[in-house]
Formats: structure tokens, C-alpha cells, sequence
């Protein structure tokens, strides 16, 4: 693939940013977030207010992945960062995921983030869970059984965390 570039996400990226939340949300094997989300939950659940930004990923113009980071917990958690990621499926495999990946841990470095923690990585999600690790992050704890896959059944939880 092309180069990739990450920029701030721009009112009109929407209905690209939309499609991406679509496919990925419908396979149901990465998100816990239900199915039949509307347009506008979808945008509640994945547009962030600052202190947080929401980045798209283009590749010749092309939006092919999202991105959303920001505080983890508001007030006495808020040194810590969290960060959700998307790619198209067309797009998956051609290096987006890292690059986007890159892209957050260098933001929540510049604003001043301590470290950044995933609360859920479906541990099913091996393609994620080893990019993750790549980057640095540890699986620091599992809950078992928690996230219901269609293709695997019942499978953990990882919660991943990386020290910045």
C-alpha cells in the first residue's frame, strides 16, 4: 500500500469513517459495541471532544482507517490515555494498523499521557494482540470469557497497557 497519512478527522470524513464503523462493527469478532449501532451512536461512540481527537488514515485520498485516543478515566485518571482503532477491510494487512498505532503513542507522548491502557482487546483478535506487543504494550490482565465472538464463542478480554 501507499503511504499513509493520519490527520485530524474533518467533518467530511464522516460517511468514510461511518462505512469503516460499519464493516467492522457487523463482523462482531473485535468490538463489543452492538451490531445495529444507529449513525448517530456510532458517532457518539467514536467522535472525541478534546482533551481527545478522532485521526483518519488515507492512503491516495482514500480514508482506510479511524482512530480515537484520549483521557482513560476522567480527574485522578486522566494521566493515563486509551486509544480505539479501525481499519477498512479492504485496507487490513498493508501496514494502516501500525502506522495509525505509531501515530497515537507519539500523540499521547506530546500531550503529556504517562501511559496508555486498551480496556478490551478481544484476545481472539491475534492480528491486534500481536501489534500491540510489537509497539510495547503488555497484556496485563484477561477476563475470562467476557466477549461473545460469533466465529470463537466465549473469549477473554485482554486488558494491554503500555508505560510511556
Amino acid at each position: 500500500m501507499s503511504d499513509v497519512s493520519i490527520r485530524p478527522f474533518a467533518e467530511g470524513d464522516w460517511a468514510a469513517v461511518l462505512a469503516i464503523i460499519g464493516e467492522v462493527v457487523r463482523e462482531g469478532e473485535t468490538y463489543v459495541y452492538p451490531t445495529a449501532m444507529s449513525p448517530e451512536e456510532a458517532r457518539a461512540t467514536w467522535i472525541e471532544a478534546p482533551p481527545g481527537l478522532t485521526v483518519v488514515a488515507e492512503v491516495d485520498g482514500r480514508v482506510v482507517g479511524t482512530a480515537k485516543m484520549g483521557p482513560n478515566r476522567p480527574g485522578h485518571g486522566d494521566h493515563i490515555g486509551t486509544a480505539s482503532f479501525m481499519v477498512a477491510t479492504d485496507a487490513r494487512g498493508s501496514g494502516v494498523g501500525r502506522r495509525l498505532a505509531e501515530w497515537v503513542v507519539e500523540w499521547h507522548r506530546r500531550e503529556g499521557f504517562e501511559g496508555i491502557q486498551f480496556n478490551a482487546v478481544v484476545a481472539s483478535n491475534e492480528r491486534a494482540v500481536r501489534l500491540w506487543r510489537s509497539v510495547g504494550f503488555e497484556v496485563v490482565g484477561t477476563v475470562p470469557g467476557a466477549f461473545r465472538s460469533p466465529r470463537h464463542g466465549r473469549v477473554g478480554l485482554h486488558v494491554m497497557f503500555l508505560p510511556l
